[in-house]
């Protein structure tokens, strides 16, 4: 793993740690990529309760309560899709905040409305709001998902 992600996903250990918080990823796109990170921390087991990787869109719905009738209108590619995985994250865990990520990684796949490298994701602490964003990230499918992976652990602890 590269030196950067591993700093990063430490400083959001210190985060978490420092106000007792444990966090959950809701992943599609990353393919477990933040939690990979998260767990490459020495320690991390005190703060990462778990991770779901939910690609397809029955997974979302199983794992996570996404809605079909959320998928069948906005899409898996939607703020509306990366908000309820987020919610369903911190529903299906014992965790105090959580990360959800959904997009396009590439090289196929885009559209006019949604090109390669758009990105959404959405971040939520128990009894608040949910914080969304859609990104659009550019390169090949390795750097477009790093990039996410980035954002993701960095809006955390933003």
């Amino acid at each position: 793993m590269e030196n950067d992600l591993l700093v990063l996903a430490d400083q959001l250990g210190q985060y978490l740690k420092a106000r007792n918080q444990t966090i959950a990823t809701a992943e599609s796109c990353t393919g477990g990529w933040i939690a990979e990170c998260i767990t490459s921390v020495a320690g991390s087991s005190a703060w990462f309760d778990r991770g779901f990787v939910t690609y397809s869109n029955i997974a979302k719905q199983q794992m996570l309560g996404v809605r079909a009738e959320t998928l069948e209108k906005f899409g898996a590619v939607s703020a509306e899709t990366a908000s309820e995985m987020v919610a369903g994250a911190l529903a299906q865990s014992e965790a105090d905040c959580a990360v959800a990520v959904t997009g396009i990684a590439g090289p196929d796949g885009g559209t006019l409305e949604k090109p390669v490298g758009t990105i959404y994701i959405a971040w939520q602490t128990k009894n608040q709001p949910i914080k969304s964003v859609r990104i659009q990230h550019s390169g090949n499918r390795q750097q477009i998902r790093e990039q996410t992976v980035i954002t993701a652990i960095k809006g955390l602890i933003t």
